[in-house]
């Protein structure tokens, strides 16, 4: 440990870029084609091209940004889908929490601007890399590992909303199918963790049906079967700890 110490003590500024810059490639290489994806059906919806580039640029939320253009697609007010996306993204403070915990050698002027780059995935590969906290220049590899993911993100939301005018009408239809395949992807980790998880997402599933019976718009049925299925788990997790 002591030589590892000693030898991470002797990386420039130069050299933290470079390895924050090899550090988010691996994510690059998975946010292109998710953020072409995104892109198509974003401009599918109506979106102009510099609109859907300016929500990535704003934004940077893949899931959010998914969720917000299926629902825009389907006429849902701006409210609901300001709301929606909230409740979506409300585990980022957490994550920004950590986050900065960990930082405590770096000063809060660079604190806050790493803090909008966290991500699912820049968070998971920022925790793999515990020990450049540390490190004179390490607020440098945080910046360039998010500024990686960032660029490639807003990057492929702009070829795509180029590649939606171009791709055939049938091909672009159902990438559709993409906004299911996220959300799933983004649960089956949980529920191989603990498969309660799965019995808050069947509740949340019906809860957003029985209020769009009773008339809800799809938007608010949204909202509201994420809070209710969400506050299920203070129950569904209790129980299963009891146990």
């Amino acid at each position: 440990m002591n030589s590892e110490a000693a030898q991470m003590m002797q990386y420039t500024r130069l050299q933290m870029v470079r390895r924050g810059i090899m550090a988010g490639f691996p994510i690059m290489l998975g946010y292109i084609p998710v953020a072409l994806t995104y892109g198509v059906l974003a401009g599918q919806s109506g979106m102009t091209n510099m609109e859907l580039t300016l929500m990535s640029v704003l934004v940077f939320a893949g899931a959010a940004q998914f969720l917000a253009v299926s629902m825009a697609a389907a006429g849902t007010g701006a409210i609901e889908i300001i709301i929606a996306t909230f409740v979506l993204n409300f585990r980022h403070f957490v994550m920004s929490l950590s986050f900065m915990n960990r930082l405590r050698t770096i000063g809060l002027r660079a604190k806050v601007p790493l803090s909008l780059g966290l991500t699912d995935e820049t968070f998971t590969m920022s925790s793999l890399h515990k020990r450049e906290a540390k490190e004179e220049f390490g607020a440098w590899f945080y910046a360039s590992l998010m500024l990686t993911a960032y660029l490639s993100w807003v990057g492929g939301s702009f070829l795509g909303g180029v590649l939606g005018d171009v791709i055939p009408q049938r091909l672009s239809e159902s990438m559709g199918v993409a906004l299911y395949a996220m959300f799933i992807g983004l649960l089956i980790p949980s529920v191989k963790k603990n498969n309660r998880i799965a019995y808050i997402a069947l509740a949340a599933m019906v809860i957003n049906y029985v209020c769009q019976i009773w008339g809800m718009s799809q938007g608010w049925a949204i909202v509201v079967g994420t809070l209710l299925g969400g506050a299920s788990g203070i129950w569904i997790l209790d129980d299963e700890e009891e146990e």
